[in-house]
């Protein structure tokens, strides 16, 4: 036996330490979504102060240097010494973790904050924190050092104002990256204001020459939030289906509206946080939406069209909606806690969605049957897809190889070292397919127009001979069946022309896997390959650029006179013989790749339906007010 291992060996940590020393348990990670939950901490408890309605102004500053300051106009932290304790409560607040009012029923009924881990948490991973409360006409005032309090808190002025204001530095020894990215908090904070009707969030960034700044307040709630989902789409019905009501502490809120596109657009929040893999309160919403429908066709003449009833895919093409409840107990499943897990709620959801439900399209009979006919159209859509797939896979079965001929595949069988190249071109693709390492780089050449996704059923998809060879290749399916553990290659590689027409195809490309393979973007399988626009030549030496810039540096570098330089603009990736694709695109040593990330999914909804979808105006003006400031967008 080991004598070493005593109870000396256990340590104990004091504090705020544990945190320092496991950042990724408190905040998920030390990457910039951990630096970003430092913000959304802070800004949930002022949003817990508005949801008990004692708040109505909430501001994020971006301040040069990285600082964050985030001002509200609650009640104020407490400051009063606690009975117990014996500190100030705004000290216990700061420096001790599970500090605070949410535990207090009287105080919260419920209250947000993904880990609920609190404020201290924010103030033990920065290198400085500082927290002034204006309450009882007073300003108190406390200054902490990597969570350890400077002084005791101390009054250091009067006001008439109240509220509660942090200032925090991150530290820069535990993030990766101590630079916040303004879009991501702004998206944040533009759905926090969507799920509390009538309070002012803002955000101003600081950091720039010329500040920018946002400001959200929607009156209409999550009305308004669906309404600005459904923004360029070609809606169904003008009035949103509102549903709200409380049962046994329990808040539902919930907007409808269809439109006429082929996709289900479906957010739902617990207390405020986005339960991106649903819970008992999506089970109940849809099994309720599914119900309430399939009576509704019961007693309508298009029963007589229908074999079999409406199924749950059936009653949502088309679908936006926005879920939030309110649950004062939330039991959260799953490491990012996007599940939520309280069996009451399915019962409770399900119940107020039926009766108001019910009690709405009685009294507006033209949308019910639009709703219907809608639904009707998907069902028939959904068989002949079916249909389509049982072909599909007898003739599959009937054909010795189930790869599809214009795939050349890699011999390593091991997905996660395997790269699958989607290019745009026979003439590309045989260069690529000589350029390659055959170990681990499989190709699959693109011909012919692809079909844009956005304006179609998904019987069309299974079958359209453009997108069956990308399905069979990487292997995992599509839609409802998608299976990310089949996946073939754990790197998909988008390589297309750098001009108007390559853009196109890569877009096409990417609403395809947004729409029927989320996941790939989500997790992170999708690369966009960056050819080079210029090769240079000169003193017998070969230079690739892969912009203007980098062209004009280059030759800046060579002290040559430009006219004596030998400068090609490549057209297209066909140009490139297969030694020249291999060293710039191919190489993984040398090549310049893009990962696609999808950091809000509200926004990335948005804009695929804008840029792919069927209206005119919409993308019109967005490529008029995006075109000089956007050179590549990041969804």
């Amino acid at each position: 036996m080991d004598s070493s291992y005593s109870a000396q060996s256990i340590q104990v940590l004091k504090g705020l330490e544990a945190v320092r020393k496991r950042p990724g348990m408190y905040i998920g990670s030390t990457g910039i979504d951990g630096l970003h939950h430092l913000v959304y901490e802070v800004v949930d408890n002022s949003v817990d102060e508005a949801m008990q309605g004692h708040c109505t102004d909430i501001l994020v500053v971006l301040e040069k240097n990285d600082i964050v300051r985030v001002e509200d106009n609650g009640r104020g932290i407490p400051v009063d010494i606690h009975p117990s304790e014996k500190v100030s409560a705004l000290e216990l607040v700061m420096t001790k973790l599970h500090a605070g009012g949410k535990f207090d029923k009287n105080s919260y009924k419920v209250s947000g904050g993904l880990h609920g881990v609190g404020v201290s948490v924010v103030n033990a991973l920065s290198t400085w924190c500082e927290v002034f409360v204006h309450r009882d006409g007073k300003i108190h005032y406390q200054k902490y050092h990597i969570g350890v309090p400077e002084e005791s808190v101390k009054v250091i002025g009067t006001t008439n104002k109240r509220g509660t204001i942090v200032r925090f530095l991150a530290d820069a020894t535990i993030f990766e990256t101590t630079t916040y990215n303004f879009d991501v908090l702004s998206n944040r904070l533009r759905e926090l204001a969507f799920l509390n009707k009538g309070i002012r969030i803002s955000i101003r960034d600081e950091r720039l020459t010329t500040p920018k700044s946002h400001e959200f307040i929607f009156e209409g709630g999550v009305v308004s939030f669906v309404e600005y989902l459904n923004q360029n789409k070609t809606v169904l019905h003008k009035e949103c289906i509102y549903i709200a009501g409380t049962r046994d502490d329990i808040e539902v809120e919930c907007a409808i509206q269809y439109n006429d596109g082929f996709n289900e657009i479906m957010f739902s929040f617990v207390n405020d946080i986005n339960t991106r893999e649903g819970g008992t309160h999506l089970v109940g919403f849809k099994s309720a939406l599914t119900r309430t429908l399939n009576e509704y066709l019961k007693k309508s003449k298009l029963a007589k069209k229908m074999e079999e009833s409406l199924s749950g895919d059936d009653v949502r093409e088309g679908l936006t909606a926005v879920l939030s409840v309110k649950v004062p107990n939330p039991q959260f499943e799953g490491q990012t806690k996007g599940k939520l897990g309280n069996s009451e709620v399915k019962g409770i959801v399900e119940s107020l969605v039926n009766e108001q439900l019910e009690l709405f399209l009685d009294q507006h009979p033209d949308i019910v049957n639009a709703i219907l006919e809608k639904s009707v159209l998907a069902a028939k859509a959904r068989i002949a897809a079916r249909q389509a797939r049982d072909a599909t896979r007898r003739k599959n079965l009937m054909e010795s190889a189930g790869l599809p001929g214009k795939l050349a595949d890699c011999s390593e069988k091991d997905p996660t070292k395997c790269e699958l190249f989607i290019v745009e071109g026979d003439s590309a693709g045989g260069s690529a397919k000589m350029g390659r390492n055959r170990a681990f780089q499989a190709i699959l050449s693109l011909w012919g127009k692809m079909l844009n996704v956005e304006k179609t059923h998904i019987e069309k998809v299974i079958t359209n001979d453009k997108l069956q060879p990308i399905i069979a290749s990487i292997g995992a399916g599509i839609g409802d069946s998608f299976d990310i553990s089949k996946l073939r290659y754990h790197k998909i590689i988008i390589m297309a022309d750098a001009d108007v027409d390559g853009s196109h195809i890569r877009t096409l490309l990417l609403t395809f896997f947004y729409r029927y393979m989320t996941e790939l973007i989500e997790r992170g399988h999708v690369y966009l390959a960056m050819p080079p626009l210029y090769k240079i030549t000169y003193e017998k030496k070969v230079f690739y650029a892969y912009d203007d810039a980098e062209k004009d540096r280059i030759l800046a570098e060579s002290g040559k006179d430009p006219e004596k330089v030998a400068i090609q603009r490549y057209k297209g990736l066909g140009e490139m013989n297969p030694d020249q694709l291999w060293e710039t695109t191919m190489d993984p040593e040398r090549r310049n790749i893009v990962q696609v990330h999808m950091d809000d999914a509200v926004e990335a909804e948005r804009i695929f339906s804008t840029l792919m979808g069927e209206q005119v105006e919409p993308r019109r003006i967005f490529i008029e007010e995006n075109a000089l400031a956007v050179s590549y967008l990041d969804v």
